[in-house]
């Protein structure tokens, strides 16, 4: 499936979850079989220049690309996940939004690991670049950022540090 075909699958709801806002929901992407392995047949592609040994998933539509993808590959998957959500001992990386702060943790040894960040969506890129730095903090490395979707106009990229490879671009 091309990825023109593969984006017709995405609905697009005006207005959601705030007035003004088009929200790309990804879930009718996810209930066809067809679209969402063709998605990952994509994803495998864009990522073949890349060295890494695990996939790092940001919560929470990034853990459904992230675990089918580490599947795919034969590799393990890591959660990222927003504060308070994860047990045991965790590493914390708290950073800005529009109107506020929030908390990414991890709770996995990746020193010297080699990962691949996995959301299904790239807007301004706060919450990618906090992930970034979480590994980064807890001595991980970053290979890439991969997202299913990229608004461009939104520039988000441009905060991260890392290579980022989008499928679908608006």
């Amino acid at each position: 499936m091309k990825i023109e075909e593969i984006e017709s699958f995405i609905t697009k709801v005006p207005d959601f979850p705030k007035p003004g806002i088009l929200f790309y929901d990804v879930s009718t992407l996810f209930f066809s079989k067809e679209a969402f392995a063709s998605s990952l047949d994509h994803f495998e592609k864009l990522f073949t220049e890349f060295k890494f040994d695990t996939i790092a998933a940001i919560d929470a539509r990034g853990f459904i690309f992230g675990s089918a993808l580490a599947y795919k590959l034969k590799l393990g998957m890591m959660m990222i996940r927003k504060k308070n959500k994860l047990p045991g001992k965790k590493i914390s990386f708290e950073y800005d939004l529009e109107y506020g702060k929030d908390i990414l943790e991890i709770n996995i040894n990746v020193e010297n690991k080699k990962l691949l960040l996995i959301d299904d969506l790239l807007a301004t890129g706060g919450t990618a670049n906090a992930a970034v730095k979480l590994i980064e903090k807890a001595g991980g490395n970053v290979s890439c950022f991969g997202s299913l979707i990229e608004l461009s106009f939104l520039n988000g990229r441009n905060k991260l540090s890392v290579p980022v490879r989008t499928l679908i671009k608006y």
